[in-house]
């Protein structure tokens, strides 16, 4: 990666990727601030503003933002995390500047127009309802609720239906006063581009960010605990959560590497078993997220309730299994199967800018492609061994499942399988 970076006098830092041989740039704001930094009376208002960031400005409406980025034949997308905020587009190499003139204007004149936002309350209540509707999403919503319980980081992204529907224009001004400055905004530009035009556009274009004041989200605490909805549906969704860790963590990369080994692809010890020799699942994987100051190790299933029986135990003793003993041939595959990852994506200038993005705000500096390798290739089989057992003795365990959980054994049942 050829990156430099350069802070502007009022702290947003612009650093670029140079990929001389593309024909195209990815430009992207990431903002320090997500649905963890919302109160309880502002749930959902962070989801709101990025939606209502493309409905227009001083300079341009609805429409004008986004004729202008597709008579160029370039996209914009947005995306609201749980510690981040991303604003992004992808053009031609000779449209960056537009690209990140929008960008700019978006994130520092939006209007917010009552028309626009009533509208626009009426499609995130649409989502909510959408979600609700899809039992293996809002599983992993109730999961990320018990496990961070009464806490930002439990509540939902989209937030409810009544919070959403009483926001009004100030309550989107307010958030965005207090979040959108400087100091805690990343652009990131990736492509064919020259660092120091990028500089200067910024410069001139972010004009009226201000200087940062400080803001300290709620700490990340584990609770665990249980929540299952009885719904007529053909599958029961089981999923599984363990309180984990952080990007800081020495045990980072071996759950990363875990992961893959537990329930990471078609060789994983979880697909082999429950998939591929018992037929108890078509979906089954796990996952490691993590924060800037905690993380959840996961996992989940798909199954008819005529199996639970069977799939609960399994899929617990595997967990167990896997903190007895880790081949070297499973990290191997394992490492490659991170690597090809790894590799892969950065063949494209928006995974570059948004791992740039995280990273920045995360790590304070983007991670080199070696620096991120030569970690995950330090990981041997005790070092995943070990990482499981962390995950056992972690303390309670959340579970969540949506579906048919007459025949799920109970709470304390499944939490005592981990001891």
């Amino acid at each position: 990666m050829n990156v430099n970076i350069t802070t502007l006098d009022n702290g947003l830092r612009v650093v670029t990727d140079r990929i001389d041989h593309l024909e195209t740039a990815a430009v992207g704001i990431w903002v320090d601030a997500g649905a963890r930094h919302e109160t309880v009376a502002q749930n959902g208002v962070a989801h709101l503003l990025e939606h209502m960031a493309f409905k227009g400005t001083e300079r341009r409406d609805a429409r004008a933002i986004a004729e202008e980025i597709e008579a160029v034949g370039g996209h914009l997308n947005a995306y609201t995390g749980r510690e981040h905020t991303a604003y992004y587009a992808r053009v031609l190499k000779d449209d960056m500047p537009l690209a990140l003139d929008i960008l700019a204007d978006i994130l520092q004149n939006s209007t917010f127009e009552e028309a626009e936002l009533a509208r626009e309350r009426e499609v995130v209540i649409q989502e909510i309802a959408q979600a609700h509707d899809t039992p293996d999403d809002i599983v992993f919503d109730w999961l990320q609720e018990i496990a961070y319980a009464e806490q930002p980081l439990g509540r939902s992204i989209l937030g409810t239906s009544e919070r959403v529907a009483s926001y009004a224009r100030e309550d989107l001004n307010r958030y965005m006063k207090l979040h959108y400055r400087g100091p805690r905004m990343v652009l990131a530009v990736s492509g064919a581009v020259d660092h120091d035009t990028v500089v200067a556009l910024a410069d001139r274009a972010f004009d009226k960010l201000e200087a940062a004041v400080e803001v300290v989200p709620e700490a990340a605490v584990w609770s665990g605990g249980d929540r299952r909805e009885g719904r007529s549906l053909e599958q029961v969704h089981l999923a599984l959560g363990f309180d984990a860790v952080s990007y800081h963590d020495d045990d980072f990369y071996p759950l990363q590497v875990l992961a893959t080994v537990l329930g990471g692809g078609m060789s994983s010890r979880l697909f082999q078993e429950i998939r591929e020799k018992r037929g108890l699942a078509y979906s089954v994987f796990s996952f490691a997220s993590a924060y800037v100051d905690g993380g959840m190790f996961g996992i989940y299933a798909g199954t008819s309730p005529d199996h639970l029986d069977e799939l609960v135990p399994v899929l617990c003793g595997e967990v167990a299994k896997v903190a007895g003993h880790v081949g070297g041939e499973e990290i191997g595959r394992a490492r490659a199967q991170f690597k090809a990852g790894l590799f892969m994506s950065l063949e494209s200038p928006t995974a570059r800018i948004e791992q740039i993005g995280r990273q920045m705000h995360i790590f304070g500096r983007p991670l080199s492609t070696q620096e991120v390798m030569d970690r995950v290739n330090a990981v041997d089989a005790g070092a995943v061994a070990q990482a499981a057992a962390r995950l056992i003795e972690s303390g309670r365990p959340a579970v969540a499942a949506i579906g048919p959980v007459g025949g799920l054994e109970s709470y304390d049942s499944i939490a005592a399988r981990f001891g």
